[in-house]
């Protein structure tokens, strides 16, 4: 990871499994967000990272961005705090905000940690669902599936609608809901014109702190935070249909060569490099 310390006045002040944060001391509304290489799958940061992978996910959020008619939260304007050179294809110079303490998952399609839930229950995250579905079925409309962000380093805990609204309260609650449920429909919208279906997503929003307006946050529609698929392999079926636009090649090696006890193996060569051509296909297909 390149060191932004000492670099024009930007200071480190957290890192995350993926992204490092920044402040500048004569800009204390704007952070800078860089995205790193770094791959993490079952809460464990992973070794070898995946080359370029910090910038094409800072390419894909920036691309959303500039489709999406809501507030987001990069910063424009006159005044602005230099870049770093060698951080900017994958940095974003954002306004600072009261993020707020939920992510809002939004599933189009019944899988991973939904099919898990179905498979014993009927339900997933608590809601019930129509009997007979299939891992991968697209479901009778997509679920808003709120968590409770957890510390660092704990997993975070799946909540539901009315838990969101003694978190947030119900005005906030409702907006974070329905907010998330209209990304959700238009980027669908976007990718299926690309041949991608969409299958599930999270988001993560904040508050202005000067207007309180609901301001979209964080990584966006990307394949670190999204399951994308192949729509006509769906379309055909056949074992392949839910391949993933994602680190699903990383997470299938894993669970076939770790017991999730210790620490993880490092990834040999040729996982990381199908890895890495799975993010670019993704951003080819989408911004092409």
């Amino acid at each position: 990871m390149t060191d932004a310390r000492a670099m024009l006045g930007w200071h480190h002040v957290y890192s995350g499994k993926v992204r490092d944060l920044y402040e500048h001391p004569q800009h204390p509304a704007l952070m800078l967000v860089v995205a790193s290489d770094r791959v993490s799958a079952f809460d464990h940061v992973l070794e070898p990272g995946i080359p370029g992978k910090g910038a094409l996910l800072t390419q894909l959020t920036r691309w959303w961005f500039s489709r999406l008619s809501v507030p987001n939260h990069l910063a424009s304007g006159d005044d602005l705090p230099a870049v770093p050179a060698e951080l900017a294809d994958r940095a974003m110079l954002v306004r600072r905000l009261d993020m707020l303490p939920i992510e809002c998952v939004v599933r189009g399609y019944l899988t991973g940690s939904g099919w898990a839930e179905y498979q014993a229950s009927g339900t997933v995250c608590g809601i019930p669902l129509p009997t007979g579905l299939r891992d991968g079925d697209r479901l009778p409309e997509p679920l808003y599936t709120p968590a409770f962000k957890a510390p660092l380093g704990e997993h975070d805990e799946n909540i539901t609608f009315e838990r969101s609204v003694e978190l947030v309260g119900l005005d906030r609650a409702t907006q974070l809901r329905d907010a998330s449920l209209a990304i959700f429909a238009t980027a669908s919208a976007i990718a299926a014109e690309r041949g991608v279906l969409l299958a599930d997503t999270k988001f993560e929003f904040g508050t202005d702190p000067t207007t309180g307006v609901l301001t979209l946050a964080d990584e966006v529609l990307t394949s670190d935070s999204s399951r994308y698929w192949d729509a006509s392999l769906y379309a055909a079926g056949g074992p392949n249909r839910m391949d993933s636009f994602d680190k699903q090649i990383v997470r299938d090696w894993l669970a076939a060569h770790w017991n999730k006890t210790g620490e993880p193996p490092a990834l040999p060569p040729e996982i990381v490099e199908r890895t890495a051509a799975r993010y670019r296909e993704l951003i080819d297909r989408l911004c092409s």
